[in-house]
């Protein structure tokens, strides 16, 4: 999977984040909370404001649990 984001941006929204690997925002919402690995800043309207490591990261999370089949609980371990 390529995830088509612009190198030069320090932070995504969680609407283009979540068009990039083609799911719902709400489970980068959901991932979000689940998974320690991840840390995006709030701004002062809590939006969630993603990191290029954090998009790293999320593709990890894609692709172990949506590509390779793990469950939640596996993955965090994997982790």
């Amino acid at each position: 999977m390529h995830i088509e984001l612009s190198k030069d941006k320090r932070y995504y929204s969680i609407g283009e984040v979540a068009k990039a690997f083609d799911v719902n925002a709400s489970l980068i919402r959901f991932w979000d909370n689940e998974f320690d690995i991840l840390k995006p800043k709030k701004n002062a309207k809590g939006n969630r404001m993603f990191t290029p490591e954090d998009i790293t990261n999320l593709q990890l999370i894609y692709h172990l649990v949506k590509e390779r089949g793990f469950t939640l609980e596996g993955a965090k371990t994997h982790l």
